[in-house]
């Protein structure tokens, strides 16, 4: 209430101001402009159930089924000898065909789900028959015995059947990343659109706004570019260089609140900015350094961000002074959120590390070029 009574004399002023503002921008102050919906596209979504071309998930499914190949041996083995016979003659045929069914699959991602569901399952399960015939083909060099139909029947159906099982993991897996990617959007969003912020960002606005009417103007596109991305679709990746672009913007925009006391610098690898990364990756850890390390110090502090190429990965570091404690505690649900969605991205390939000393916060990314 004290808020309002103070303000009171400025709100026929601030409430003329944008009602121009609005006229300007071409809608009426009763009006908004249509924004984007927040959905996955169908095609994106179903897409992902057969992106199979992370190490970490070749890994997985190599080992799964040299597993069940090593069980499978140990059953009809009579002694330690005849087991790691059957299974090392076995694995030629498994690996030549788990290899090449995953990196079939891979290949052509965005065709299978183009097809019908019962079709998907008739293809990939003859692709894996065809791959374990061809890795059956590979061991009859080496091997005495001749194949016979029971034999080459047997091998196409092990391969049909593999088959079917890493296309179930592979779906069961997808439907289980659902939650948490819709989670982490929802906690992306409320992070995000931080009403202070907002409030912030418009004071600052008005202010400028009889002084330097250019200035006010790009805080206003700044801000305008933001929620635009925040409210954008999720699930798709973007480029380093446009991550760095929109923390340019939200830090532009801080600077006219904190001045001379927030001091940024930016040491950036034209080499990297081609590194795919999930949406709305940096601006949140900016704000965290922002909020942590710049808002709670009277002489403010330094921020500096980094970007190198080392090879076939792309470094990501951002280092933030640190000094007195924050006013409000963070949660770290921002730190987690992105450990969470380069995870998903990227898997194993992704490394996310922090480091902290008595004035300096560094947080380490790793993401594959």
């Amino acid at each position: 209430m004290f808020f309002f009574k103070r303000r009171a004399p400025m709100r026929h002023s601030v409430w003329h101001e944008s009602m121009q503002l609005s006229q300007w921008l071409g809608f009426s102050a009763t009006e908004l402009p249509d924004l984007p919906e927040l959905r996955t596209p169908p095609l994106l979504d179903a897409t992902r159930a057969f992106d199979v071309c992370h190490v970490g998930l070749v890994l997985r499914a190599v080992l799964g089924v040299q597993l069940l190949l090593a069980l499978g041996a140990a059953l009809v083995a009579r002694d330690l000898f005849q087991w790691f016979t059957l299974t090392a003659n076995g694995t030629v045929v498994t690996m030549f065909a788990v290899l090449s069914w995953l990196l079939i699959v891979c290949a052509a991602k965005k065709l299978w789900p183009r097809l019908p569901e019962p079709l998907q399952w008739l293809v990939l399960m003859s692709l894996g028959s065809a791959c374990a015939l061809m890795g059956f083909g590979l061991l009859s060099f080496t091997w005495i015995e001749p194949a016979t139909a029971w034999r080459v029947g047997s091998v196409a159906a092990a391969g049909a059947s593999g088959a079917g099982l890493l296309l179930a993991w592979l779906k069961l897996r997808e439907h289980t990343q659902r939650p948490a990617d819709a989670l982490a959007q929802l906690v992306e969003l409320q992070s995000r659109i931080r009403p202070h912020f907002l409030f912030n960002t418009l004071n600052s606005a008005i202010a400028l706004v009889q002084v330097d009417p250019a200035r006010a103007e790009s805080v206003l596109e700044d801000l305008a570019e933001l929620f635009r991305v925040a409210l954008a679709d999720a699930s798709a990746s973007v480029t380093l260089e446009e991550e760095i672009d929109l923390a340019r913007r939200y830090l532009a925009i801080e600077q006219i609140r904190f001045g001379k006391r927030l001091r940024i610098v930016w040491h950036l690898d034209p080499e990297a900015n081609a590194a795919r990364v999930p949406p709305l990756l940096l601006q949140p850890l900016v704000e965290n350094a922002v909020r942590h390390g710049v808002e709670p110090n009277d002489d403010g502090g330094e921020l500096e961000v980094r970007t190198r190429r080392h090879g076939a990965e792309v470094e990501i570091c951002i280092v933030n002074t640190v000094g007195a404690p924050s006013r409000t505690a963070g949660h770290g649900l921002a730190l987690r959120n992105v450990r969470q969605r380069l995870k998903l991205m990227h898997d194993v390939a992704a490394q996310f590390d922090i480091e902290q000393t008595e004035d300096r916060f560094t947080l380490r990314i790793l993401v594959p070029l």
